[in-house]
């Protein structure tokens, strides 16, 4: 029997397939975006004990209630949004939390804007549920949003935004300004809005994380996303939380019901406990990033390389036509990977249909040794 088309006709994900030439070359692989370390100590304590003393039995669909009131209490304290306790649900993962989103509210014939390089999850789970995927274009180096390219992408089909912001994978953390002109065009077009901002507390250089739904207009249509995983740097616990106006998420919540239905009890306890880390805890883990990200950026530049800007996320970006190398991003990646030993991620294949690029993502979250190696080995291009 033949699979859905979506599915049937699409490529192993460049992820997949970049860890994979890394492993077969015994590469640092700086492709695929996790960390090396395995995350805060006093977490993974509290959820073994709760797997061994409490319930190993279906969660309630929505989450344990002290994670969605730990949900509310760390938004409402960290960034003063405003939500309730209907209006969180718990999900496995983030990337559940989107798809349980555009499943919910996406009818056949609906266009969706994504803003391309995008993650690549958001394209096929919007042609799944019969949407239209219609990508906005961010131009490197500085991968800016203007209203008025969000506006030329509104037709009478336009039914949601997908909104990435920190914005994977090109580490932009988008700036007031572009944020209330997004919200505009939401407000003015009567659109939902999917906001991805699993990223939230990993933002560099004294940024504050904006969060759509705190713009005006936005309360009622924005469904805000959020990851423990990238939180506390444990990508591997898939613990997602959707955040907005309890009508909003309700549909949502119905959807993720006969998707996962519920999420590990015993990650939920820990991550209700980290979530009431006080601030300093927040800002010294993204300290560490930067830290890393300043290291990566200074050996990359003392080899000769460009780089566009990271504001945000894992990720560094590699400018190889503003390097001088006239090499595709795949091609580089291809070819790094072969002969000296380091995994990167194309750009181009965040970005649907479009011609071969020059941007490549390396992800920082590793250690110093591991950095200082992949360096060494990537500047032997230059020779």
């Amino acid at each position: 029997m033949r699979a859905h088309p979506v599915f049937a006709d699409m490529p192993v994900t460049i992820f997949e397939t970049m860890s994979g030439l890394a492993r077969e070359h015994g590469a640092i692989n700086l492709g695929q975006g996790f960390p090396d370390d395995q995350g805060p100590e006093s977490l993974r304590r509290l959820a073994a004990d709760a797997l061994m003393t409490g319930s190993n039995q279906y969660a309630p669909s929505r989450g344990l209630p002290d994670l969605r009131h730990a949900v509310v209490k760390h938004h409402g304290r960290l960034q003063g949004v405003p939500l309730t306790f209907d209006g969180v649900l718990i999900t496995s993962g983030a990337t559940e939390s989107i798809a349980a989103s555009i499943m919910a509210f996406v009818h056949p014939g609906d266009e969706v804007i994504i803003f391309e390089p995008a993650y690549d999850a958001y394209r096929p789970l919007i042609e799944r549920a019969g949407g239209v995927a219609v990508p906005v274009r961010l131009q490197p180096p500085f991968w800016r949003l203007t209203e008025d390219a969000i506006e030329a992408a509104i037709t009478p089909r336009t039914r949601m935004v997908v909104f990435n912001n920190p914005h994977n994978p090109t580490a932009r953390a988008f700036d007031a300004d572009e944020v209330a002109a997004l919200a505009r065009v939401c407000v003015r077009h009567d659109l939902i809005a999917v906001s991805d901002e699993v990223w939230e507390h990993v933002i560099f250089d004294g940024r504050r994380h904006r969060s759509l739904i705190a713009e005006p207009g936005m309360a009622a249509r924005t469904l805000k996303i959020g990851s423990a995983g990238k939180m506390f740097g444990m990508t591997g616990w898939k613990i997602g939380f959707v955040c907005g106006d309890p009508a909003l998420v309700d549909p949502v919540a119905k959807a993720h019901q006969f998707l996962t239905f519920a999420t590990p009890p015993n990650l939920q306890v820990a991550v209700a406990a980290g979530l009431a880390w006080p601030e300093a805890a927040f800002v010294d883990m993204r300290s560490g990033l930067q830290r890393s990200r300043d290291r990566l950026v200074a050996g990359l530049t003392d080899a000769g390389f460009a780089l566009t800007p990271s504001e945000g996320t894992y990720f560094l970006g590699l400018d190889l036509r503003a390097s001088g190398l006239a090499l595709s991003d795949e091609d580089f990646c291809r070819r790094t990977v072969a002969e000296f030993g380091v995994a990167a991620i194309p750009l181009s294949a965040f970005v649907t249909g479009g011609p071969d690029g020059s941007i490549v993502r390396l992800c920082f979250a590793k250690a110093d040794a591991v950095l200082d190696e992949a360096v060494e080995r990537l500047g032997r291009i230059f020779c």
